[in-house]
């Protein structure tokens, strides 16, 4: 009868080994759920919106001198006075801030270092080392398309670098 009552004791599970299991179980979901999330975050950003092509909108929604956020892309649209557009992409070159735009003084103001850039991106003060970078433009049937995945350094504003409606 003693050997009975070992054999069964040897294939139950003590409350220990439960416990060791559980906590084992638990942090095998654990991790698993923080690699899925890793996973997901490191994918790149789809092409429908930052970090792809964005459409902006018909050439015609933007008045001439007008300066224009499209949250979706992350960058200004200004469309000078002869009609012609730049996008200006909203991080400042200093420390990569976003810098809003100041209807009243019609310039870009970096909140947290001071940078100041005029209509077309150029740096008028602060520690910024150049103007604000581009993204290129293409007018396709009267609509403004804007491609976040290339943006362009420059040193200086150059009517070059403007796209023509």
């Amino acid at each position: 009868m003693t050997i009975q009552i070992t054999q069964s004791k040897k294939n139950s599970l003590s409350r220990r080994q439960f416990l060791q299991l559980a906590w084992l179980g638990s942090l095998t979901i654990l991790g698993a759920q923080t690699l899925a999330a890793l996973w997901r975050f490191i994918q790149p950003v789809s092409a429908s919106g930052f970090g792809g092509v964005v459409r902006a909108g018909k050439v015609t929604d933007f008045a001439p001198g007008s300066v224009t956020a499209i949250k979706a892309g992350r960058f200004y649209l200004y469309r000078l006075d002869d009609g012609s557009f730049l996008a200006l992409w909203q991080k400042c070159t200093h420390l990569g801030c976003t810098v809003p735009y100041v209807e009243g003084e019609k310039q870009f103001h970096c909140p947290c270092h001071g940078s100041i850039f005029d209509k077309t991106g150029v740096l008028v003060g602060g520690p910024a080392p150049r103007p604000l970078d581009l993204f290129p433009i293409t007018i396709r049937g009267g609509e403004v398309f804007v491609d976040t995945g290339s943006p362009i350094q420059r040193e200086r504003f150059d009517p070059k670098q403007t796209t023509r409606a």
